[in-house]
């Protein structure tokens, strides 16, 4: 899966403070993720995070 920093991905549950969306701030073996609604920051694996992506959405960069 194509994820890089600064995407916001769109999960298939809802965090507890009502929204979908999460920012990445690191990749590798595990994900850095922040809550877009409260600012929560979680890690977890990967395999873990790429089970429950619904979308990817990515700010396209014109040269």
């Amino acid at each position: 899966m194509d994820v890089r920093v600064g995407d916001i991905l769109t999960m298939k549950k809802k965090h507890p403070c009502g929204v979908f969306t999460w920012q990445v701030l690191r990749i590798g073996a595990d994900f850095k993720l922040k809550c877009t609604g409260c600012g929560h920051e979680i890690m977890s694996t990967r395999s873990n995070i790429e089970k429950s992506i619904k979308k990817i959405t990515r700010e396209q960069t014109i040269p």
